[in-house]
């Protein structure tokens, strides 16, 4: 069985929702973290950088949530959550997916955590590129029920999880029509339902109509 190490809300809900959504066994185990965010010494072994989340399958420990998200969707390709390799659009999924992750994402970490970056007015510089990021994506989704194709993809998962983080901007990021919609689209997939409900995530007041 499939384990995840995990935290509510951190970057452990796009593979938890991508674990239910590829149909394999899992166990979730919360890690601690003392009053200085600092994880004990039996995490480090097992994840040296400390993050969260962590996926262990056997002998395979693999850290990053988007890699996680990537080795679930090809282990288990019977449940479609990546197109089929050597098309354009397993090229868009990267695309999209490394965006999210290594620009999106960080950006967002930079609106959470200023003191990590140094110098003074590191937060509103972090917004308004957050602001340029949504507006962007909103416009790619205008159309479209999907990032990348016509189903569902782990990029959808991802992006689910970062306009979540996006609430606590000025406008929140699912404030935006098309990001609203596929946001409330992805919350439909099974997947995601389970996660927030394992998670024990609120929902805002614009979705808890579609909770069953």
């Amino acid at each position: 069985m499939m384990r995840l190490h995990y935290l509510p809300g951190t970057a452990a809900m796009a593979p938890h929702a991508t674990l239910v959504e590829v149909g394999v066994s899992y166990e979730l185990v919360r890690v601690e973290r003392d009053a200085d965010r600092r994880v004990a010494e039996e995490y480090l072994a097992l994840n040296p950088w400390g993050k969260i989340p962590t996926l262990e399958d056997g002998d395979v420990v693999l850290t990053e949530s988007a890699a996680i998200c990537l080795y679930l969707a090809e282990k288990f390709p019977d449940a479609c959550l990546a197109p089929p390799a050597g098309t354009l659009e397993r090229a868009e999924l990267y695309r999209w997916l490394f965006w999210l992750s290594n620009t999106v994402q960080m950006t967002l970490m930079r609106h959470f955590y200023p003191e990590r970056y140094g110098t003074a007015g590191v937060e509103e510089a972090a917004d308004a590129d957050l602001a340029e990021h949504f507006d962007l994506t909103d416009r790619h989704l205008a159309g479209r029920e999907w990032i990348v194709g016509e189903e569902r993809t782990v990029v959808d998962l991802f992006l689910f999880m970062l306009t979540r983080w996006g609430r606590f901007l000025e406008p929140a990021a699912w404030e935006r029509p098309n990001l609203r919609r596929h946001w409330l689209r992805a919350l439909e997939l099974p997947g995601v339902r389970k996660m927030i409900e394992e998670q024990g995530l609120e929902l805002p007041a614009f979705a808890r109509s579609t909770d069953a």
